[in-house]
């Protein structure tokens, strides 16, 4: 489904990803560990398209990104690339209904189809209730569980994730992770996770282990 090949990277004098190949399966739940600084989000904001790398291609569901540019490049992100952080970047003054609707509203997406698939996705996330409360009267779990939705809304072939669970309680990490292997099992979704959560890696279908900017184990 998504596959990468020779990945460089460096800023200045600073190389940060030394060669990197990389693939996930269509449904496939990666996890990818490593200690700071080994090269894990690099890869994924250039796998996500948010970032260019010096050289070497990513090619998802047959598409070759880096032969992509300006708008084409960000329609194609919006519609098949889903993005989940550690801090949930909701914006504060729009409600869960309408922070998850964005993605579908900058795709074109007609205001009562967005709003009714949104609608949809809270309710299978157990927020049905919550959709007309903004971020600050929402919990850490539950902002993080609208972040998922929104990142679902265009109904993406994969999810990116760069520590999902880093600003939740153990508690709503361990629901969290439980949430992305039931939208696997359900939906057939893909996830690359960047995580130093072990419990999250032990999980996934795969680990792929990164240092100083080459994968060591996959």
């Amino acid at each position: 489904m998504l596959r990468a090949e020779g990945i460089k990277k460096s800023y200045g004098n600073l190389s940060i990803l030394k060669g990197v190949d990389f693939d996930v399966k269509q449904g496939e739940i990666v996890s990818i560990v490593g200690a700071s600084g080994a090269g894990k989000s690099t890869l994924l904001h250039i796998l996500g398209t948010l970032d260019r790398p010096d050289s070497g291609t990513v090619t998802l569901n047959g598409t070759a990104v880096n032969g992509l540019n300006g708008n084409a490049l960000s329609a194609f992100r919006n519609r098949n690339i889903g993005f989940v952080f550690q801090f949930h970047h909701l914006l504060p003054e729009f409600t869960a209904l309408e922070n998850i609707c964005i993605p579908a509203f900058i795709a074109g997406t007609a205001r009562k189809q967005a709003e009714n698939r949104a609608l949809e996705l809270l309710d299978f996330f157990g927020l049905a209730a919550r959709a007309g409360h903004k971020p600050a009267a929402l919990s850490g779990g539950e902002q993080q569980r609208v972040a998922i939705a929104r990142a679902l809304i265009n109904g993406p072939g994969i999810v990116l994730a760069d520590e999902p669970s880093g600003n939740l309680d153990s508690a709503n990490a361990k629901a969290l992770h439980h949430l992305f292997f039931k939208l696997r099992d359900d939906f057939n979704q893909t996830f690359i996770i960047v995580t130093h959560n072990e419990d999250l890696a032990k999980m996934s279908d795969r680990v792929v282990t990164m240092k100083d900017g080459m994968i060591v184990s996959a």
